[in-house]
């Protein structure tokens, strides 16, 4: 158990990927009706639209970094329960009463430690998460009224959550509009594209310690949104 907590939470850290789950997408007061009155129905997925944006990679990139040292100092605390309970199942039966008590309670009380530390810096990771996708979504609402006012849209949904836990059972890549607005909300913002990652030298890899590769970009529901 201690494992799969610390693991979800460098899972959730993973750079610039829309691949790592966002909470679920913040609520934002819009217009009730965008001007033109259209008819067309197209559909965004707001979470990869945030965090594709150029101020979400900027930002969602600073919050990973702010929390490596404390999931290195989960993965530390992790592997030390894991050399204790291996300790405790290899030489248990050698150990005296007392002995082997104290190592019990010892890895009791870690353990309890690495759970609650855990379950404390994935709330605390997943409520700033959302407090960035809540400020660039309120700046991205108004963006998005008027795209589909000025496209003829009458009605927009969010393929965030697939079905059945959202109302889109299925929806073809011509209507999705998540990589306009995308590009709409970085035209008008002051923060430049990330720069592309430097490769380093094939040399520079040592055997047995590739570097590891970010994780691929979720594809858009229903196929790559149109240009």
């Amino acid at each position: 158990m201690a494992t799969a907590f610390a693991l979800s939470v460098t899972a959730l850290a993973q750079t610039g990927s829309a691949a790592s789950p966002l909470p679920a997408a913040p609520s934002a007061t819009a217009p009730a009706s965008a001007s033109g009155g259209g008819t067309r129905v197209g559909t965004i997925n707001i979470q990869e639209a945030i965090v594709a944006t150029n101020e979400g990679q900027r930002d969602f990139e600073a919050l990973n970094k702010k929390f490596e040292p404390k999931r290195n100092e989960l993965k530390n605390l992790s592997d030390e329960v894991d050399s204790l309970k291996k300790q405790l199942n290899t030489q248990g039966d050698k150990m005296n009463e007392d002995s082997r008590s104290s190592l019990v309670k010892e890895i009791e009380q870690k353990q309890k430690s690495l759970t609650r530390s855990t379950e404390d810096a994935q709330n605390d990771y997943q409520s700033q998460q959302g407090e960035v996708a809540q400020r660039i979504l309120k700046k991205m609402a108004p963006l998005l009224v008027k795209y589909a006012g000025d496209n003829g849209y009458g009605m927009i949904l969010d393929t965030s959550n697939p079905w059945p836990n959202g109302p889109v059972l299925w929806a073809g890549a011509s209507i999705d509009i998540t990589k306009a607005v995308v590009d709409a909300y970085n035209a008008q913002s002051p923060v430049a594209a990330p720069l592309p990652a430097t490769p380093k030298p094939s040399g520079a890899v040592k055997p047995g310690g590739p570097a590891a590769k970010p994780a691929a970009p979720a594809k858009p529901q229903g196929g790559e949104a149109p240009k």
